[in-house]
């Protein structure tokens, strides 16, 4: 699963990105320093793989993941190609959420693409790209649906429907992703994969007194993003990339501490991306390894268990479930037994963020 850093060239995205995956994207003081999208694998901070490691003391931890993409930056005409548009566009169409870094700062040593801070502007900059983008997709389907419709394909109605109102809303400058559908209708709205119905998660990049509290800025995105399904994050991303340059755990806390945060904003990020994915995390805890592993939310006990090895998935008989509270209370696996804590479910079990689970398969 994939969430991708977008915004206009110059904004913060790729120290963001080298923040996130303590990767080295070339950052610089000018557009398109970003060309070729960077791809990072990110651990999820999850203090509770740290408490489960306390406990068991395995020979090794493995926490879940998500990769996050670096895509270069969007200027106005690129939905008809301008600066690097088809292939800026064709990153985002490969991600499955969008986190978009907007600049909330002033600086005159750091240039700004149209010569003024305004996150607003440039959300809508963005925004209307994408939504030109998805038009020309829409269009284009219609076109062909219209067409099946005429030879007398009755199949079609939904999905012209469906269409015509997305087209409405895109024409009014709201993205896909405002538009009401039923469960039935989400799945075919997916099957459109256009650009403006993947979830956002806005980054105001602020600077570091602001990075507490935010500023008047900050007010602005959140105020502007109301009517959207969408989370705002305040992030100092200059003293976050200070932050990660320092070698101790020790350092990093006393230099958070100095600015009032309690963890890294970067940390809150990648969870929050996590999320945003709709992804969760269930637990495997022996000796040998203590790992986090990801699963959508809402899957069943053998769609879990089939993240492992697709054995385990075919061959699922049931699952030995232990409720993380349970396991830190009760200190152990046996004494959970001993408590009669543990719990033996089925093919149909809903996995609960935080489940410690052990499969039983046969194939």
């Amino acid at each position: 699963m994939k969430a991708g850093i977008v915004g206009l060239p110059n904004v913060g995205k790729s120290t963001l990105f080298n923040c996130l995956s303590n990767a080295k994207a070339q950052s610089a003081n000018f557009p398109f320093c970003t060309i070729e999208p960077n791809l990072g694998v990110v651990n999820v901070p999850d203090p509770r793989l740290e408490k489960l490691e306390s406990l068991v003391k395995p020979e090794r931890v493995m926490p879940a993941t998500v990769e996050i993409v670096d895509i270069a930056g969007l200027v106005k005409g690129a939905s008809k190609g301008e600066g690097l548009g088809n292939q800026f566009l064709g990153n985002i169409r490969e991600c499955n959420a969008i986190i978009h870094v907007l600049r909330c700062f002033e600086n005159d040593n750091i240039v700004h693409v149209d010569g003024s801070v305004d996150p607003i502007r440039d959300k809508e900059t963005i925004d209307i790209e994408l939504q030109l983008k998805d038009l020309e997709t829409v269009e284009k389907r219609l076109d062909k649906v219209t067409r099946a419709a005429k030879a007398g394909d009755k199949k079609v109605a939904k999905e012209m429907d469906l269409l015509n109102r997305v087209k409405e809303a895109l024409l009014t400058g709201v993205s896909a992703r405002a538009v009401q559908v039923s469960d039935e209708e989400k799945e075919l709205l997916d099957s459109f994969q256009l650009l403006t119905t993947k979830p956002v998660l806005y980054v105001c990049n602020v600077d570091e007194k602001s990075a507490k509290n935010g500023n008047a800025y900050v007010e602005q995105v959140k105020d502007a993003v109301k009517g959207e399904d969408a989370e705002v994050i305040v992030l100092a991303v200059a003293t976050e990339a200070d932050i990660t340059e320092l070698e101790s755990y020790e350092e990093r806390q006393m230099f958070l501490e100095d600015i009032g945060l309690e963890e890294p904003g970067a940390s809150k990020l990648i969870r929050a991306a996590y999320h945003l994915l709709n992804l969760q995390t269930y637990f495997t805890a022996g000796v040998k390894e203590v790992r986090a592993w990801t699963i959508h939310q809402g899957d069943t006990a053998p769609q879990a268990a089939g993240v492992i090895h697709t054995d385990f998935e075919k061959g699922f008989i049931r699952a030995e479930v232990i409720p993380y509270n349970d396991f830190i209370t009760y200190g152990s696996e046996a004494k959970v037994k001993e408590a009669g804590k543990m719990r033996v479910e089925g093919k149909e079990y809903i996995v609960k963020d935080g489940d410690i689970m052990h499969f039983r398969f046969n194939v």
